[in-house]
């Protein structure tokens, strides 16, 4: 009987120790907003002129919007931490995605400058480089955002089966991906740490 309790303390310890490595900086509702800007400007973009200027300027320009939206997310809740062990965990999840981010950005620039016919790689290049910065945060947040890395894996290779058909350059190889990501994304992050906080 000793054993059997033993080992049950043991279970909670740990679960209460992979609990608190979970990261909780990352607010559903800051990811949400971002998911539903992916999608209006999607929406913008049938509107406008198609070119690859256009198409650079704006998804550059959301890209950029939607770091603001999480990264003030991210710093209205560390300012908000006492807890020295939540403060690292901050800077360790975003060192974990900001390498993909950067990458992204140096082959964007690369295929600007030097490859400018290969131009529609880049939606289906940027989930990819996108997947693996959700699946290089995985560990320290909930299971589920594996699901969420297989979704932007399998979307921009998608996206690049599409770049020598009409559909290249589509407002929607960028909108449904990044739509649908991000809110699930803030679905997750809603399901397994805000509610039950909440419910605590």
């Amino acid at each position: 009987m000793e054993l059997r309790d033993a080992l049950s303390q043991i279970a909670e310890i740990r679960s209460k120790a992979a609990a608190a490595e979970q990261f909780r900086g990352y607010r559903a509702v800051p990811v949400g907003i971002t998911g539903f800007i992916a999608v209006l400007v999607a929406l913008v973009q049938t509107r406008i002129e198609p070119n690859p200027a256009n198409y650079l300027t704006l998804w550059l320009s959301t890209a950029l919007a939607a770091a603001v939206v999480c990264g003030v997310g991210i710093w209205l809740r560390h300012r908000q931490g006492l807890d020295p062990l939540a403060n690292q965990l901050t800077w360790l999840a975003v060192g974990q995605f900001v390498p993909c981010l950067l990458a992204g950005g140096f082959v964007t620039l690369v295929v600007v400058q030097r490859l400018p016919e290969q131009f529609a790689l880049l939606p289906g290049l940027w989930q990819v480089f996108f997947s693996l910065g959700v699946f290089a945060s995985c560990r320290l947040l909930p299971k589920a955002v594996v699901v969420i890395g297989v979704w932007y894996l399998v979307a921009g290779c998608f996206n690049l089966t599409l770049v020598s058909g009409p559909d290249a350059l589509n407002p929607w190889s960028m909108g449904i991906p990044f739509g649908v990501g991000q809110i699930a994304t803030a679905a997750v992050l809603y399901w397994n740490l805000e509610r039950l906080r909440d419910e605590d």
